[in-house]
């Protein structure tokens, strides 16, 4: 990244205001391109993971907020449910 070349958002600045047609056409050429792989091609272009993506502090939390909370609400339905068969 050279220093003459702005951020917006942590994206460079000729990065940040592509053209939405531009967007939609580079789209339709991936979609075309993708229908004629084979079967094998297509499965081995799509079966590729995604890295994770960065979290901040924060958003970490409060994902692990919100896994607790389903384990608790979770725990509560079962206790009501085995509860209620007596």
């Amino acid at each position: 990244m050279s220093a003459e070349t702005p951020l917006t958002h942590g994206v460079p600045a000729e990065l940040d205001c592509i053209p939405e047609q531009q967007l939609q056409a580079q789209e339709r050429a991936e979609d075309e391109m993708i229908m004629h792989l084979e079967r094998d091609q297509f499965v081995a272009e799509t079966s590729r993971p995604v890295p994770r993506a960065p979290l901040s502090a924060q958003a970490t939390v409060g994902l692990w907020a919100l896994r607790v909370f389903v384990i608790v609400v979770s725990l509560m339905v079962i206790y009501t449910f085995v509860e209620q068969l007596h």
